[in-house]
């Protein structure tokens, strides 16, 4: 039969406990010089039983190996503390750097706000006077950019009001012109005649009373001398309206 597993606890029973650390520890000690021999490993291992009791192997000796664990460690910890010490140094460096830069902004913001000017030099005075006119420059340049834009955005929207202008006056144009000839049609359905916007009464003339004459017979021809009388200076018949017994 094969062996169980084992529960990994605490043995209770203290004779049990001590037979078993004694067959673990004697393997483990051979695992220990296995490894070193194949392996070429420079293994160190150290036992202390419950008693206090010490158990050691050293393929190189207890005190070379703990002596080169040593120095990793501590070579370890030194680089790590280097790097903490090297990375806290550049945040500091840093902080000190942007401090420095925000004094600096600080102090030339007031330069331009015209406070702080006792402690400049006359060089320092002039180079903050160019540094002032070429501010103005470009406020000036960019505040008539602005302006022609808006000029331009202005002209461009009375173009388009024209044209929209244009198109409601021809379309105006065309429904008066479509309604003037309605106008004409419906008067002279109703007897109205539409002129220069004014409507006139377009009546039919009234019928005269006349009768044509008519002459029949001999036409006596006469002369202008004797139509005029007071060229003839006799009174005669020149009234008379008959002409050889007929009436005219």
């Amino acid at each position: 039969m094969g062996r169980g597993r084992v529960e990994l606890k605490r043995i209770e029973n203290k004779i049990n406990r001590q037979v078993t650390f004694s067959k673990r520890r004697n393997g483990l000690l051979k695992k220990a010089y296995e490894l070193s021999v194949l392996c070429d490993a420079e293994v160190a291992l150290i036992i202390f039983s419950s008693r206090g009791k010490l158990y050691e192997f050293g393929s190189a000796g207890i005190n070379t190996t703990l002596e080169k664990y040593n120095s990793c460690c501590y070579n370890a910890q030194g680089s790590n503390s280097a790097l903490a010490g090297g990375e806290h140094q550049s945040w500091y460096q840093e902080m000190s750097r942007l401090k420095t830069k925000l004094e600096c902004l600080q102090r030339s913001q007031r330069h331009m706000l015209g406070e702080d000017l006792g402690p400049l030099s006359i060089k320092e005075l002039q180079q903050l006077e160019k540094q002032l006119e070429y501010s103005l420059s470009q406020a000036r340049q960019r505040k008539t950019q602005i302006m022609m834009e808006q000029v331009d955005d202005l002209r461009r929207k009375e173009r388009q009001l024209g044209e929209l202008n244009k198109q409601l006056k021809n379309k105006l144009e065309a429904e008066a012109d479509s309604s003037n000839c309605r106008a004409i049609q419906d008067s002279w359905v109703h007897g109205t005649v539409v002129s220069g916007g004014t409507v006139l009464n377009a009546q039919p003339a009234p019928d005269i009373d006349c009768e044509p004459t008519l002459q029949i017979g001999y036409y006596q021809f006469v002369r202008p001398e004797a139509a005029n009388p007071r060229s003839n200076g006799g009174g005669g018949d020149q009234n008379n309206n008959f002409v050889m017994g007929w009436p005219l």
